[in-house]
């Protein structure tokens, strides 16, 4: 599929380089705009560390579909210049919103039909954008409803859970321990600090935690498609329901059996330390599948050759 270099100039001036992947053929064409979870993530989701590779695998798949796609790397990350530990959740956000307005103003783009697909922290940013700008179609992948603080807290507990025995044990001290480490951070005034020795992006977690997902929820009137599996460790599964619930518009959602957090399935036992396994293994072609096929369809909508449909739900 034909790569394009783009790059996204922010609104403080920081290059945001990317790749719009554009199908064959001519344009203009639909498009969506790829947002990855936390951390200094390049345009494919990979950190030198934890490499997801969800980015060119979803957008070969949408190009085979006729769609393009814009993925870029987080400031201070691959070409982008800048510090990603200075960069704050509103930050992240904010330039989301910018690559938005770009693809949107690509000559290969039909700006009638753009839309967004987020995963993790980028499933909430996707929220804002479908709540706050021009947005024919979201897909919130392992997104929460709820503020920032509780979906951190419900992620400690899940986490500890899939723990050895041992520490399982040690719940109740290692929640308070957390929570004044939360209390800790939500102190602090600087864009980094240390907290028990490591550096933080405290202005980031100050703003994350602060953030209620469901204020956006309530203002997405664009078709939506929420998926999270059935062993997210991450996110609450169980968000799926207030997520159908808040949107106004259209939505689909689906709570996939197996799926994880980092978006491969997992028939196993499931912890957090069997996300180095899954990791060395592709994308879940069935999500995919899914994804792709309803982002057509709605983009396809939103320019005016197929029907809108009317409100669906599934498993």
């Amino acid at each position: 599929m034909p790569d394009i270099d783009m790059t996204v100039t922010t609104e403080n001036g920081t290059p945001l380089a990317g790749t719009l992947t554009l199908p064959p053929g001519p344009g203009p064409h639909p498009a969506v705009l790829l947002l990855h979870g936390s951390g200094p993530l390049d345009r494919d989701g990979n950190t030198r560390k934890v490499t997801m590779n969800l980015g060119r695998p979803l957008a070969d798949a949408l190009a085979t579909a006729g769609i393009a796609t814009l993925r870029y790397d987080r400031r201070g990350v691959g070409a982008t210049p800048g510090a990603w530990r200075t960069a704050g959740f509103v930050d992240n956000r904010q330039d989301a919103a910018t690559a938005l307005r770009a693809l949107a103003d690509h000559p290969a783009v039909r700006p009638d039909a753009v839309g967004v697909i987020g995963h993790s922290e980028g499933a909430l940013h996707a929220m804002a954008l479908a709540a706050h700008h021009e947005v024919a179609a979201a897909v919130l992948l392992a997104g929460y409803a709820r503020q920032g603080e509780d979906a951190l807290r419900w992620q400690a507990r899940s986490v500890i859970q899939g723990m050895p025995a041992p520490v399982r044990l040690l719940r109740r001290p290692l929640g308070a321990l957390g929570a004044l480490l939360l209390t800790r951070i939500k102190k602090t005034r600087t864009d980094v600090a240390r907290i028990a020795g490591i550096p933080l992006n405290a202005r980031w977690m100050r703003e994350n935690l602060a953030h209620d997902t469901r204020d956006d929820l309530k203002s997405i009137h664009a078709p939506v498609l929420a998926v999270t599996g059935d062993k997210d460790i991450q996110v609450d599964p169980a968000d799926l329901e207030e997520i159908r619930r808040l949107v106004p518009g259209r939505t689909e959602v689906h709570r996939v059996p197996d799926l994880t957090h980092v978006l491969r399935q997992d028939p196993a036992h499931h912890t957090l330390r069997s996300y180095r396994r899954l990791l060395r293994g592709p994308v879940d072609p069935g999500l995919l599948a899914l994804v792709t096929t309803w982002v057509a369809r709605q983009l396809d909508a939103a320019a005016g050759e197929l029907p809108a449909e009317g409100r669906t739900a599934s498993s």
